[in-house]
């Protein structure tokens, strides 16, 4: 089992290309295949000892002591909506880390890693049933589907995130130069959207969402065929990292290429996290990273923003 991560250290090599890794993994015997971006995971084991916590979560099934940190163990079948899975010495784990925090989920079985272009990850079927806890799908060579699920509403599901800014953050005079100014928001997750909009809101700001990559440059060209100033209105493009059709990476990059959209201020807000995504924003050309669910760094991000303007 632990050799089915060796290939994440040659991660690095497919940001801006505009691909991905993803773990495939079951939730039960049947042979409906699920999905996490390797990005994202730390190792995969089975069952370590677990502790019942009081008063817990209905879908977390106890907490363990791990690399010196103590992290909650989710039933991701039961999480989306599944049937829950039992729970023996035997369960494997996948540990994750999202958002600055590290957690742990059970499944049925874990199968392989699969390289692939986003291009080839579509958006999930609107509909009732589990689709609402996918971000993407994708198919195998042999035209399996394989679904991947969005953790983030996962994660909010159980521990709401913060949206409220400080006050006394928002008790600064530059903040009031928002007011009205536009921002695009890029992200395939309703629960990234629904954060995003909760926090700027409170910053007068007016907001176009678009839910992939390729969506968002086709409205920033758009906006500059119709009007060549429009970027003097635009204060920033907050983007996502992972999105069916084209990533945050490839986004940043087309809009570095494009004469009247290279000067653009792009921030990558995003649930990966580490000195690895750093790394990789001042390759693609990104003018902040900020991870995501942090309402007050989100602020400080457009501050900042503003204060560049204002000198």
């Amino acid at each position: 089992m632990a050799g089915v991560l060796d290939s994440v250290n040659q991660r690095t090599r497919l940001v801006g290309e505009n691909r991905l890794e993803i773990l495939l993994f079951k939730l039960s015997a049947h042979q409906q295949l699920f999905a996490l971006n390797v990005f994202k995971i730390r190792e995969v084991l089975q069952m370590p000892a677990l502790t019942q916590m009081p008063q817990r979560h209905p879908h977390v099934v106890g907490v363990t002591h791990l690399r010196g940190q103590t992290i909650p163990v989710i039933d991701l079948s039961a999480a989306i909506g599944l049937r829950p899975l039992p729970v023996t010495p035997q369960s494997t784990v996948i540990v994750t880390e999202y958002n600055r925090s590290v957690q742990a989920f059970l499944v049925g079985s874990v199968e392989r890693i699969m390289n692939l272009n986003w291009d080839t990850v579509q958006p999930p079927p609107r509909g009732a049933g589990r689709s609402h806890y996918l971000t993407a799908i994708t198919r195998l060579e042999d035209q399996r589907l394989v679904e991947i699920i969005d953790v983030e509403k996962v994660l909010a599901e159980i521990v709401p995130f913060n949206t409220r800014v400080s006050a006394d953050l928002l008790d600064d005079a530059l903040l009031d130069k928002a007011r009205g100014r536009e921002v695009l928001l890029v992200d395939d997750s309703p629960t990234g959207i629904n954060q995003l909009r909760e926090t700027l809101s409170q910053l007068n700001l007016t907001m176009h969402v678009a839910t992939d990559g390729l969506r968002a440059l086709n409205q920033l060209k758009a906006w500059a065929d119709a009007d060549e100033h429009f970027s003097e209105r635009l204060l920033m493009v907050i983007t996502d990292a992972e999105m069916p059709e084209m990533d945050g990476y490839r986004l940043t990059a087309e809009i570095r290429k494009d004469p009247r959209l290279q000067d653009l201020y792009v921030v990558l807000h995003t649930s990966l996290s580490g000195n690895f995504n750093k790394a990789m924003v001042e390759k693609v050309g990104c003018d902040g990273f900020l991870s995501k669910f942090q309402p007050d760094q989100l602020v400080e991000v457009v501050r900042e923003r503003l204060k560049r303007l204002d000198n």
